[in-house]
């Protein structure tokens, strides 16, 4: 989802009296849906958790600010976000994911990922992985929900098991997952079955980048 927050406000977690933990609700102006829609038409609000310690996500409301907001939709309809997601200001995204989140990300949803780095409390040196979003990317989530996966590679050896896979290198290269090819490339499957890393531009066949070994 791209969106504006338009207010905060600290919310009960459940309606369980006895259930001290608190959740923030940030009401958000939705600009575009990426993905999600068969769900939820429109979202007014998103909740994360209160604490840092349990993952939770601080934004800046009531300004101009635009943010990419990736997340789960739970059984009752609210839109949890989180550490884990993919959450990013609009103005930080690269050109190149600002194009494949209307259509690229989504040429990658029969490619396959292993791997997911651990949610963490806010300030720590890792950094967490998103788990629902576009698939199809390293760096992407109420709003992406696809089947296709990708392989992160911390250490070497590192090689892919299958040929519908991509091998992330980002955090091997540069010691960061959302790095240069988070950044700029995406995971395309093409028209032999296999998986490949592909930056924007020219037609998809024509310029893939093979990453079987780091």
């Amino acid at each position: 989802i791209r969106a504006k927050i338009s207010s905060e406000k600290v919310v009960p977690a459940s309606d369980d009296p006895l259930d001290t933990h608190k959740m923030i609700r940030y009401e958000i102006k939705q600009i575009k849906m990426f993905k999600g829609f068969e769900k939820l038409k429109d979202v007014q609000y998103v909740y994360t958790p209160f604490d840092s310690s349990l993952c939770g996500v601080k934004l800046e409301a009531n300004n101009k600010k635009q943010y990419l907001l990736t997340g789960q939709i739970l059984s009752d309809g609210k839109v949890l976000i989180h550490l884990c997601n993919y959450i990013e200001p609009w103005d930080d995204l690269s050109l190149s994911q600002k194009k494949s989140l209307n259509q690229r990300y989504q040429m990658g949803c029969g490619c396959k990922r292993r791997g997911r780095a651990r949610c963490v409390p806010s300030g720590s040196a890792s950094l967490a992985l998103l788990s629902v979003a576009l698939r199809s990317s390293p760096g992407r989530t109420a709003a992406l929900k696809l089947s296709l996966q990708i392989t992160t590679c911390y250490s070497v050896p590192c090689s892919i098991t299958a040929p519908n896979e991509c091998l992330w290198t980002d955090w091997l290269l540069e010691r960061r997952l959302y790095g240069h090819q988070a950044r700029h490339y995406a995971c395309i499957r093409r028209s032999d079955g296999t998986c490949s890393w592909y930056r924007g531009g020219p037609a998809p066949e024509k310029e893939f980048i093979d990453m079987a070994e780091p």
